[in-house]
């Protein structure tokens, strides 16, 4: 695999550093997801209906779809440190602007801006993360910077709803800005400086685009993870209309999801530095029983509270998945891992999508668990092409080895 770092990026402290970009994913978590929950409030303030609210969502995710390649291609020959920065800058002004939105088409505009750095962010983060520690810790490493985006779904997302509830919409937004600001200037001071990687160019990250394994590798996420967001999304309505809870416990169950994510994104990244690709299958398969589940526990509030957790414990894919992409780009990292991001922007429309045909066609609130066992199994389905691929190839070198030697 190509190296991915420098002999003084390893000289710095990685924990600082993992901590200030740690601080961009928390960021970038909480716009990504408190954004749903603030929906009625700029809905109402904006004299809009909530089906035409829900499109300020879509831009964003298709501002991620979008930025990450276009900036991750367009900035190959800026030193990372410095591309983070930038990166942080535009998220948080365009944060910062969308608390100033004074129409739903503003809003829309200012949406789908905000969320072009955000798969360039966390792609060029992770490699910077992975450049400071030994190849035996790189998904730890990785794990640890997903760690802000985890914590936000249990601390910065409720509490930009209570910003919203209490005060203003706005205020939600600024939080969001603020937290970009904070980032840039740690990111300044605690990254290491590195220059560009000899020979880096646009034309070398789309380089990327040609190998079989990288495409693979993005299907797995844009199928694979489309179940979970199926889950998530409609796990509120589930709450209310079957499980029977009052509103004000929905907020405490989609925090159990958050700290499911959390534990996840802790333990997990430890067993995949030691078997990546047995520990990525091992959470499909997590991932289609939990699902498959999921209508069964939703009659008792105790119950899908457990299984929302088992369910968020399998976002730890992530990781994996990031780490992977950077194996088999080759001298095209960057590229294919911001892409990682615009994979699971795909996933969070393809769930919901097949969660909500399913409950429009009759088979009632909890069917999305049934369609995400289906994404789970579909996404093992091609992570086992990608490694059969694999290991047929390194047959293929193994013997051409061998008809040298002899």
């Amino acid at each position: 695999m190509p190296q991915s770092s420098s002999s003084g990026a390893r000289r710095t402290s990685a924990g600082p550093v993992l901590f200030a970009l740690a601080i961009g994913a928390f960021a970038i978590g909480t716009t990504e997801f408190a954004t749903m929950s603030l929906l009625p409030y700029f809905a109402q303030d904006l004299g809009i209906d909530a089906p035409t609210a829900g499109r300020v969502i879509s831009a964003y995710a298709l501002g991620v779809v979008v930025g990450a390649p276009l900036l991750t291609v367009l900035a190959a020959r800026m030193a990372r440190r410095t591309l983070l920065v930038w990166l942080m800058g535009l998220f948080a002004l365009f944060n910062g602007l969308c608390a100033f939105a004074p129409s739903y088409e503003w809003l829309l505009a200012l949406r789908f801006l905000s969320g072009l750095p955000h798969g360039a962010y966390f792609g060029i983060g992770a490699l910077m993360a992975v450049s400071l520690v030994p190849q035996s810790r790189r998904n730890q490493a990785v794990g640890r910077m997903f760690l802000g985006l985890t914590v936000a779904t249990i601390l910065g997302v409720p509490f930009a709803n209570w910003l919203g509830h209490a005060l203003d919409w706005r205020w939600g937004f600024g939080l969001v800005s603020l937290s970009g600001l904070l980032t840039m200037g740690l990111v300044a001071w605690l990254a290491p400086h590195s220059p560009p990687e000899p020979g880096a160019s646009p034309w070398r990250e789309l380089g990327a685009l040609r190998h079989l394994q990288v495409w693979l590798t993005l299907a797995v996420g844009a199928i694979g993870f489309g179940g979970l967001f199926a889950v998530y999304t409609y796990l509120a309505d589930v709450l209310l209309e079957v499980t029977g809870v009052s509103p004000s416990v929905v907020p405490l169950v989609l925090a159990v999801f958050g700290v499911g994510l959390t534990v996840g994104n802790i333990l997990v990244p430890w067993l995949a530095d030691r078997a990546p690709m047995p520990t990525a299958a091992g959470l499909l398969l997590w991932s289609a029983a939990m699902t498959a589940l999921f209508p069964l526990a939703a009659g008792n509030v105790w119950a899908l509270s457990a299984n929302v957790f088992f369910i968020g414990f399998g976002g730890a894919l992530g990781t994996i998945l990031q780490t992977r992409l950077m194996d088999v780009a080759r001298h095209a990292q960057g590229l294919a891992a911001a892409l990682n991001h615009s994979a699971f922007n795909f996933a969070n429309a393809l769930g919901p999508l097949l969660g909500g045909l399913a409950i429009a066609r009759g088979y009632g609130w909890t069917s999305p668990g049934w369609v995400g066992t289906g994404l789970a199994l579909a996404g093992l389905a091609v992570l086992g092409l990608s490694v059969r691929i694999d290991r047929r190839r390194d047959r293929a070198g193994a013997a051409a080895s061998r008809a040298q030697a002899s």
